[in-house]
């Protein structure tokens, strides 16, 4: 077995073919700024980020929707703190805050069940925006709802699958090589599922771990599988993630969610890519995104680039300029899971 300063010495020698590397999770791009990775890397590596950030890819139509229940008499938006300043067609919910409207900061959304039974007269809306990992929260938001038969609060969902994502990328954008696969997501949907598509799209498919030592390990394993002409999935968060995943929680999320066809924002469309409310829980349902929504891209923002590994975020021309986290023209550079607000903090700009 190689020892990690063997390892660290191959991939800063590599002198095969240029290697482009996706990894799909904002906290591995935050780990390979904390840790230098690319710093250790041959320039013929080149790490690039994907679609990892949920709030990034939700639509501006649905933050107009929010926007919209937040200044209507008697109601409230509840939502976690990096959607507030997603910008929709023309506010951000902050900017709509300021207007007088009616939105309240959660930090769990069994917050919401406090919320609404303490205030019976306001009918709340909780923005529930995420990828697998946190879809089962969402689930047992809405069994709490139920099991205290609270009337006055309903979800608005934005929630997506990244499997799906991740095949859209690989049949479209021809130019990446291989995926360092979404660990937090993994833990849910299992190792499995990377298989198939390691065969049908030939490329590796690495589940790695968040410390450097674990990234550099996945790295190392993507470069090995290129370089002797191999195609396969590899589970190198074994501690974490399992072949079928939490069984448990996807269980949980079937039970109140079904797949769609759902908008992402940068990318357009992508077939049953969603979790909508199944239609025997309609009623707790007030208004989730769909294939049907638009979004409007800022001129000159290079969003749908980042998003699908065309570019870095440096090589946006608004990035630290026009763009910057006080100041976000794209979404990538509002959520501390996006791509360009984590390049923001960790590039001399």
């Amino acid at each position: 077995m190689k020892t990690l300063e063997t390892i660290k010495k191959e991939l800063k020698e590599y002198d095969g073919k240029n290697i482009k590397i996706m990894e799909v999770c904002g906290t591995h791009t935050s780990s390979i700024f904390k840790n230098g990775i690319r710093s250790l890397l041959s320039p013929r590596i080149q790490l690039i980020s994907g679609p990892g950030c949920p709030v990034c890819v939700t639509a501006s139509s649905y933050i107009d929707r929010l926007v919209e229940y937040s200044l209507k008499d008697n109601h409230c938006v509840l939502t976690f703190g990096d959607m507030m300043k997603v910008k929709g067609s023309k506010l951000t919910l902050t900017e709509a805050k300021a207007m007088g409207g009616n939105v309240k900061i959660l930090y769990s959304p069994l917050g919401a069940i406090k919320a609404a039974m303490k205030n019976p007269d306001t009918q709340f809306v909780f923005a529930a925006v995420g990828f697998e990992t946190t879809i089962p929260i969402y689930a047992l938001l809405i069994e709490e709802i139920i099991k205290n038969n609270i009337k006055n609060l309903r979800i608005m969902t934005s929630l997506k699958t990244i499997i799906p994502a991740i095949s859209y990328i690989c049949v479209n954008e021809k130019k990446i090589d291989a995926f360092l696969c979404p660990g937090h997501v993994s833990v849910i949907i299992g190792s499995s599922v990377y298989s198939e598509m390691a065969s049908k799209y030939r490329k590796p498919f690495v589940i790695g771990g968040f410390e450097g030592g674990h990234i550099i390990a996945a790295v190392y394993e993507i470069v090995r599988q290129i370089s002797n002409n191999e195609y396969s999935m590899k589970n190198m968060y074994q501690s974490a993630v399992s072949s079928e995943g939490n069984e448990k929680a996807k269980a949980l999320i079937y039970k109140y969610f079904e797949a769609a066809d759902d908008y992402w924002r940068g990318i357009g469309i992508i077939e049953g890519s969603g979790l909508r409310l199944k239609a025997e829980y309609k009623d707790f349902d007030a208004g989730s995104t769909s294939s049907e929504d638009v979004d409007i891209t800022p001129a000159g923002c290079k969003c749908t680039d980042v998003i699908l590994g065309r570019i870095a975020p440096v090589e946006c021309p608004l990035f630290g300029k026009a763009c910057t986290p006080l100041n976000a023209v794209g979404a990538c550079m509002v959520s501390s899971e996006g791509a360009c607000g984590i390049w923001y903090r960790n590039c001399e700009v």
